[in-house]
């Protein structure tokens, strides 16, 4: 069996995992990016809204990403993964459909508690408020955001090290099948 006949992730998923991994990395950077800005300038809200719109096409993707994921199947891994490996693998990859999941919500959460109007980019449409402002809350939100954020990264980065650790040391398929 060639590398290209054996069994990989739908062409759709596989899309969708690299297209998230690069709004994650582009929401990312967008907020890192706000702090070389002074507080009240346009180009600090302009990363601040870039970086609220990417997380909710994340969280749009998301959704799609986990209804094509159970919907189809999982290719197997070859050769397949020792049992060992099995439940950290599959706890690992709940953790990132949560983060996905969970992020965008408390950036929206946080938002909508701190009585932001949000407004669909290059429209007058806002979307409603589903929270009462409460500055308090939206600071709690906000520290929530940014904690599960923290622990998100190193998520992130336990999966390519999985990723390689699979691909360089182990010569299993486990890469492969999302490429």
């Amino acid at each position: 069996m060639n590398a290209l006949s054996r069994p990989r992730y739908t062409a759709g998923l596989r899309h969708l995992h690299w297209l998230v991994a690069l709004l994650v990395l582009a929401a990312y950077l967008f907020i890192e990016q706000r702090g070389l800005f002074a507080r009240g300038t346009p180009e600090r809200a302009a990363m601040a809204q870039a970086h609220f719109w990417t997380g909710l096409t994340v969280l749009a993707l998301a959704v799609w990403r986990v209804a094509l994921r159970m919907r189809g199947t999982v290719p197997p891994i070859t050769p397949a993964l020792p049992a060992w490996q099995a439940v950290p693998s599959k706890l690992l990859h709940l953790a990132l459909y949560a983060f996905i999941l969970v992020m965008p919500l408390l950036g929206l959460a946080t938002a909508w508690a701190d009585d932001k109007t949000l407004y669909v980019p290059f429209t007058q449409v806002a979307l409603p408020a589903l929270l009462a402002p409460d500055k308090d809350l939206a600071h709690r939100l906000e520290d929530l955001h940014g904690t599960i954020g923290e622990a998100f990264y190193w998520v992130i980065g336990l999966h390519v090290l999985a990723a390689l650790y699979h691909h360089l040391v182990r010569r299993d398929d486990t890469l492969r099948r999302m490429l």
